[in-house]
């Protein structure tokens, strides 16, 4: 096939000959040339989120993947293939083939900057390989977890040229932003904001909604397009927080952790060992001083600890079942024998930013300090340990499970320094061409190397131009030669890694490693963040060749190979867009009244707004405003006049028999709740929701006046505020509450719409 260096294609002339008459024309139908090889495979790739290699049984975890282990048996894996440590910078390489900053995905979308290695966007000018694979012939779908797009650019309005059908994908059916809850999502179909199908009581959950909405695509696929094949992105929202699952999945694994996460550590390190998956000589990184032991834990708190694990156990079987299910779909309708499948365990390390383990899991990216009696008291008003895993909770296990589903390795998601962050494992398998072979390949390998693998495997030369555009080289190295050969001399030579500081280059077999400004399992704000430099890190230096896990540091017995790979280290982030080192610090460390927001400093909305994007939402939590609402009131009137945020962590305003009320839900472990004691007379109505800092500080308690007709009905004291925001993916609501219900007091009657008439609603920021 002819290299084709710019696309899209040209169209195809017609191959009749038009004379001046029809008499005289001579017609023949044109034929679209082909431009993919004969047999070209479907392609499937399943991404499973924040997942560490030392969960799966399939490698010698505990959590039971039959699917990971029969893709793996039917195929080949990989034990040395490397994500970039956090969600949407690994995602956009996965996509693009190309490195995170230089694509602007240093930090994740929501966190994004004006530094162009943090922009947050990726560039025209690197294009998609589903783009590129649409134009060749494929069709294109994508499931799940999106976290690519601005978040400024997610509500109903767009711009869409950011979402995932404006970058090359035919289809899209999951969410834009980083986490979602599994049973009240905000979901997305193309472009439209869609509820989930039926409620969590009616047994809704996002991974079984997501293979559902699949299977019917390769269904609709198969029924009008069957000539062509298909490129599948299939990404859940599993294993990232909240750990949300049925109950009868987590009480299989009752008791099986009871021993905690350092014995877990010891018995998966053992039997990867025996099943071969890492080396024999591979040594088991001790634990963290900053990160407790098991043996630390109060006993009286392990119930608490042990069950976070439970669900989260629960949790990653049963996305393992649903991937099962596309697998046995796929080769029920006979696309199994010629469909490549990359199933990627983890776009990153298993996640610590549960931190001391909790019930709502952005307490810790709001900084709030907490302790674990708080949230097992808050438990109690949900029903206790069996509310974790439920629409009730956000729960998040200990960042110690996080460590032990890292094993063998010393870190876990966000550190790009130390391999546990890092090291995924991933298992391909295509029947028509690989044979099956449990010889791991052990080629260092990164996640900017599936698309130029795809364009070998298909024959395709990446395009110099794609729309109008011209692209960035590709950075990744294809990995199809290991497909025949599992001791072929690695070709992909060096690397670097940055996420929040931390930092790593890899070079032919070694690796220097700088830790950075934080650990990730650590609450609150790092002692001296604001002043920070990378100049002040100690640097590490691995024989990886011979010291599988990062055990044996070499930097003081070798500082001139130090040097050597730290020179390297500052050409490659020169080169990537990497500077400044930390980049994405920035807005969550260092200057949170940066967050991107929208510009507006009032809104005037009728009264059937829904569905709006917390990201792109008036900040009602930490901003001082004034909310006026003017509306038609019924005799003791009941229904939400708007909500913000989600039953993790939110505030609302609703009426109640006719009282006036207003909740403002500190993430579960800390709820406001203000109550006139007067009931709002039926009619025309305008009331006001007045919030002020009482402090005006980042966090500070507020002071929230409810008035009816200029006449103060209800106030009091929120005593500390998200200093952030609420959700990552909950949004706000007029006259109902859509998504997970904000206050429990109207939890059953969720979404418990407003019975009388809004007319109009204006918010506008007071200071």
């Amino acid at each position: 096939m002819s290299p084709q260096d710019v696309l899209p294609f040209p169209p195809t002339p017609s191959a009749s000959i038009a004379g001046r008459t029809m008499q005289e024309s001579v017609y023949e139908s044109r034929v679209q040339p082909r431009r993919l090889p004969e047999g070209a495979p479907n392609i499937l790739i399943v991404l499973i989120d924040d997942a560490g290699p030392g969960l799966p049984s399939t490698f010698g975890g505990e959590v039971r993947t039959d699917t990971l282990t029969r893709v793996h048996s039917g195929g080949i894996g990989f034990n040395r293939f490397h994500t970039t440590a956090m969600c949407s910078p690994s995602r956009a390489s996965f996509l693009t083939g190309r490195n995170h900053h230089r694509i602007g995905n240093g930090q994740i979308a929501e966190l994004a900057n004006d530094w162009d290695g943090y922009a947050g966007e990726i560039p025209k000018s690197s294009a998609l390989a589903a783009d590129v694979l649409r134009n060749y012939g494929y069709a294109t779908a994508a499931f799940g977890k999106w976290h690519n797009t601005p978040a400024i650019e997610t509500t109903a309005a767009g711009p869409f040229h950011n979402w995932p059908t404006g970058v090359g994908f035919e289809y899209f059916y999951g969410f834009l932003a980083g986490e979602a809850s599994q049973y009240e999502p905000n979901l997305v179909r193309n472009t439209t904001s869609v509820l989930p199908p039926r409620s969590a009581e009616e047994g809704y959950h996002l991974s079984e909604d997501l293979a559902d909405d699949a299977i019917g695509w390769l269904h609709r696929h198969s029924a009008l397009q069957p000539d062509k094949p298909f490129y599948m992105y299939w990404a859940s929202g599993c294993l990232h927080g909240p750990h949300h699952v049925m109950k009868e999945w987590a009480d299989k694994y009752a008791g099986k952790f009871d021993d905690g996460w350092d014995a877990y550590r010891e018995r998966v390190y053992h039997r990867a060992k025996e099943m071969g998956w890492i080396p024999e000589n591979a040594q088991l990184t001790p634990r963290d001083a900053a990160l407790s032991a098991w043996a630390d834990v109060p006993e009286d708190e392990r119930p608490f600890q042990r069950r976070l694990m439970e669900v989260a156990a629960g949790f990653a079987e049963h996305v393992d079942v649903q991937v099962g299910r596309i697998v046995d779909e796929i080769e029920a309708m006979g696309y199994g024998d010629n469909t490549l499948m990359f199933y990627i365990w983890g776009d990153n390390g298993s996640s610590g930013e549960g931190q001391n383990g909790t019930i709502s899991e952005l307490l810790a990216q709001n900084g709030i300090p907490t302790t674990t009696d708080m949230h097992v008291k808050a438990l109690d008003e949900l029903g206790g340990l069996d509310a974790l895993g439920s629409p009730k909770t956000d729960n998040q296990y200990h960042a110690g499970w996080a460590w032990a589903g890292s094993t063998p390795y010393k870190g876990m998601k966000l550190l790009a320094s130390h391999l546990g962050g890092t090291r995924n494992p991933m298992v391909v398998r295509w029947p028509a061409r690989i044979a099956p072979d449990a010889t791991p390949r052990s080629q260092f390998h990164h996640c900017n190397d599936l698309v130029p693998t795809i364009y070998e495997v298909l024959g395709i030369t990446p395009p110099r131009v794609v729309n109008g555009i011209p692209q960035d080289p590709i950075d990744g190295v294809s990995l199809a030669y290991t497909f025949d050969d599992p001791t072929a001399q690695g070709r992909l030579h060096t690397q670097y890694f940055e996420i929040l500081g931390s930092r790593a280059i890899y070079h032919d077999g070694w690796m220097a490693s700088a830790f950075g400004p934080r650990a990730p399992w650590v609450p609150g704000m790092p002692p001296g963040i604001r002043e920070w430099t990378p100049d002040q890190d100690v640097w590490e230096l691995y024989d990886l060749d011979h010291d599988w896990s990062q055990a044996n540091d070499l930097a003081d017995q070798m500082p001139d190979k130090l040097a050597q790979m730290r020179e390297m280290f500052a050409m490659e982030a020169a080169r990537n867009s990497v500077y400044p080192i930390g980049g994405g610090l920035w807005v969550p460390f260092m200057h949170p009244e940066l967050r991107i927001s929208t510009p507006y400093r009032e809104w005037d909305f009728t009264g059937d707004i829904t569905r709006m994007p917390e990201f792109c939402a008036p900040a009602l939590g930490n901003r001082a405003n004034t909310v006026t609402i003017e509306a038609q009131v019924p005799d003791r009137a009941n229904g939400v006049l708007y909500a913000l945020g989600s039953g993790s962590g939110g505030l609302t305003c609703y009426v109640d028999d006719g009282y006036l009320c207003y909740e403002y839900n500190l993430f579960i472990v800390m709820r406001t709740k203000i109550r006139s004691a007067e009931r709002v007379p039926a009619g025309r109505a305008t009331i006001e929701v007045e919030t002020a800092y009482a402090e005006p500080r980042p966090g500070g308690p507020l002071d929230i006046t409810v008035k009816v007709d200029g006449v103060g009905f209800a106030s009091g004291r929120v005593p500390v505020s998200a200093p952030l925001l609420f959700t990552a993916n909950d949004c706000l609501d007029i006259g109902t509450c859509l998504g997970s219900p904000v206050a429990l007091d109207y939890y059953d009657r969720a979404p418990f719409p407003f019975n009388g008439h809004i007319e109009k609603v204006n918010v506008r920021y007071t200071s």
